[in-house]
């Protein structure tokens, strides 16, 4: 498509690079493989050529949406109060959503203007277990209905209230469930980051009704949604569940120990058929119809590197 016509502009990797202008790299090597996904390599080079120019994009518009609101507290002649900037991240399950998210953290907190960035993954607003398996919807967590939407949509709120104090649901992925009585505190950030596979969507997104009038997205400042071809996603699917089958699934508290025995042959075949009957399903039908509303779309290649980034014009 010509791109006069397209909602977004287009860069490749060189193009994007050079927007990071004279941004410096305040982030070590030994920090950011802390960073890094269980199965995913992100180099010096990446953060530099993709991850800088899009804080320094960030930066920018903390920046504006910071005098905008103090513009509109003198209008009203109204105390200024902190209202955290959200970016909302979105992506198939294996894309590397977290590790965009944790470096994205890690930049955006070392710019001196806003120094304290929280962050935040969906998965605290699962439904429990026990709900879960009443509602027989274990074999469909991560889809739109195993989230408590609610509750999510109310900790958005709360935190765009300006409230000092907002607690969020703590999911454990060992126990592959939500801890009881165990809360992360979100403590008016400077910017919050919220992580999720669905965090784009809408209820409507299938063409059926909706009585519902207000959506998670609509909570964000900025958008960004991590895209890679499928097959690329299935193996890093696969490639992570064999990590986790030598190591987290060696656990005996582990919700999953009973894969810690499988062998590599057997392990492939088994996460091969997770990716195709749930995973699969949930990105085609749920995650990748909201790509389009992102504000910046990164595209990923079979290395995990990005070599296509897309910024929506308006």
């Amino acid at each position: 498509m010509n791109e006069k016509f397209s909602q977004y502009f287009s860069f490749n990797r060189e193009e994007w690079s050079r927007l990071r202008l004279s941004t410096p790299l305040l982030l070590a090597e030994e920090e950011l493989k802390k960073l890094q996904g269980i199965n995913e390599e992100m180099s010096i080079p990446e953060v530099t050529d993709i991850y800088l120019p899009l804080s320094r994009l960030l930066n920018l518009y903390v920046s504006a949406n910071r005098y905008r609101q103090e513009v509109a507290h003198a209008f009203l002649g109204t105390l200024t109060t902190k209202v955290p900037y959200i970016i909302g991240i979105a992506g198939s399950v294996a894309v590397g959503k977290s590790t965009t998210a944790r470096v994205l953290q890690a930049l955006l907190s070392r710019w001196p203007n806003h120094p304290k960035v929280d962050l935040v993954t969906t998965d605290g607003f699962l439904f429990p277990n026990h709900i879960l398996e009443r509602r027989d919807l274990m074999k469909k967590k991560g889809f739109p209905e195993s989230y408590d939407v609610r509750g999510l949509l109310k900790f958005l709120m709360d935190v765009k209230s300006g409230l000092p104090e907002v607690k969020v649901p703590v999911y454990s992925h060992l126990y592959y469930d939500i801890i009881p009585n165990e809360h992360q505190v979100i403590r008016q950030p400077d910017i919050l980051i919220v992580e999720g596979l669905n965090v784009l969507q809408t209820p409507s997104i299938d063409g059926r009704s909706t009585i519902s009038k207000l959506f998670v997205s609509d909570f964000f400042n900025f958008s960004i949604y991590v895209h890679a071809k499928e097959k690329d996603i299935r193996q890093w699917y696969i490639e992570r569940f064999q990590v986790l089958r030598k190591t987290a699934f060696q656990q005996s508290e582990s919700y999953f120990r009973r894969y810690g025995q499988l062998t590599e042959d057997e392990a492939v075949s088994v996460a091969s058929g997770i990716w195709e009957e749930i995973n699969l399903v949930n990105l085609k039908e749920n995650i990748h119809p909201t790509m389009g509303r992102a504000h910046l779309i990164l595209e990923k290649r079979a290395d995990h590197a990005v070599v296509d980034v897309k910024l929506r014009k308006l």
